[in-house]
């Protein structure tokens, strides 16, 4: 049997509300070396978003780099890939000479995936490392295919591949799968653009996937988001963040579960009023005073310098705001609380709606929606 330890999003240098989460993240690396310790996988998968920026800080490459070495101390074949947030030219650097110390990178995607392969007693277990890709990186080396949508470019990255569906076969990947269920710190698509279709999936025995920050199932658990390992935004306060442990039995045979991760800080969201919140009865006997903490006033009234005060009790206040007669009229005025779960394609149709009386056309959609894509795909 092969245990494999999935992990993705590990967004390392990230801040959150001009937080650094850089010991937080040093200290779930060691818990999730403890857990490694404890399982004594075969190989750990990290699906994308190794870093949080396309250019890391020295202090998160560092603190990769601290992690690979303790890994590969370890003896553990290690597997890769690069996500939407990773430069994967810098990512893939030197992938070559790590090899040999089982530390595999997914080179920058060039047409071919060649799959690294564990055995057992069961035989080959397949691995294919597919980084994250969009239409446009597939379609230069297709360019007889029709690529259009993401769906499009995955599934014709993975019939390149020309699976043996008779042995076992993993494939790792970071991209939006349709149906999965997103957080706030996640990047936002246009329209759903960068969907892909869990069809395209048929074949592997397990897809562990990353880019979602919620731990989920798409349709089974064959095909999975492992989630981060820390809460990134106060959308996931009420996630419950793990490592997924994945076993692979006989072809057809694989179960998962998970490990719990405990951080350093909890990320929790507090609503009341200003007195409320401040009676010693309140938070006496709680982590509240350390945890990550988003504070909702219900008081009419603006309390003056509010943040310092609260902060005085909760040493990581990270968000302040209020919800009362006044916020609440300004919501329903502007529409502002839907912003951020909508799509710049949604926000464009409602403004063109509110300007002129009447909805978009199909071709004006159509247009829009080419406008956005092209604009998106150059920041990327």
């Amino acid at each position: 049997m092969t245990k494999l330890i999935h992990l993705s999003d590990l967004h390392l240098g990230k801040r959150v509300n001009e937080f650094s989460m850089i010991e937080d993240q040093k200290f779930i690396l060691k818990k999730i070396l403890n857990v490694i310790d404890e399982e004594r996988p075969d190989g750990v998968i990290i699906a994308g978003d190794v870093y949080d920026k396309s250019i890391p800080s020295a202090e998160a490459v560092e603190l990769f780099d601290d992690f690979l070495v303790r890994l590969a101390e370890r003896k553990l074949q290690v597997y890769i890939i690069s996500g939407n947030h990773d430069s994967p030219e810098r990512l893939a650097f030197g992938n070559r000479l790590m090899d040999v110390s089982g530390i595999h990178f997914s080179p920058v995607y060039h047409g071919r995936v060649v799959p690294l392969e564990l055995t057992d007693e069961y035989g080959p277990l397949r691995i294919y490392m597919l980084p994250f890709i969009k239409p446009v990186t597939v379609k230069r080396f297709f360019p007889d295919e029709t690529i259009e949508s993401y769906t499009d470019a995955v599934r014709a990255a993975v019939e390149e591949m020309g699976i043996d569906r008779s042995v076992r076969n993993v494939l790792v990947t970071h991209q939006f799968v349709t149906g999965a269920e997103r957080s706030e710190s996640e990047d936002v698509s246009i329209g759903g653009s960068d969907n892909v279709d869990a069809s395209v999936f048929d074949g592997f025995d397990y897809v562990a996937l990353g880019h979602i920050h919620g731990p989920q199932n798409i349709d089974s658990e064959r095909i999975r988001y492992c989630g981060t390992p820390l809460k990134y935004s106060f959308s996931e306060a009420r996630h419950e963040k793990s490592v997924s442990v994945v076993e692979f039995a006989e072809k057809g045979n694989v179960s998962v579960r998970t490990v719990p991760l405990v951080p350093m800080h909890e990320m929790v969201e507090l609503k009341g009023t200003y007195e409320e919140l401040t009676l010693r009865s309140f938070y006496e006997g709680t982590t509240y005073p350390e945890d990550y903490v988003h504070i909702t006033l219900t008081d009419e009234d603006d309390i003056p310098d509010a943040v310092s005060k609260l902060r005085v009790i909760y040493h990581n206040l990270m968000k302040l705001d209020y919800d009362n007669r006044r916020t609440r009229h300004e919501a329903v005025v502007s529409g502002a609380e839907d912003v951020e779960r909508k799509s710049p394609l949604e926000l464009f149709s409602e403004f063109y709606l509110q300007q002129n009386g009447v909805e978009m056309s199909e071709e004006q959609t159509a247009f829009v929606r080419q406008l956005i894509e092209k604009i998106w795909e150059d920041e990327q």
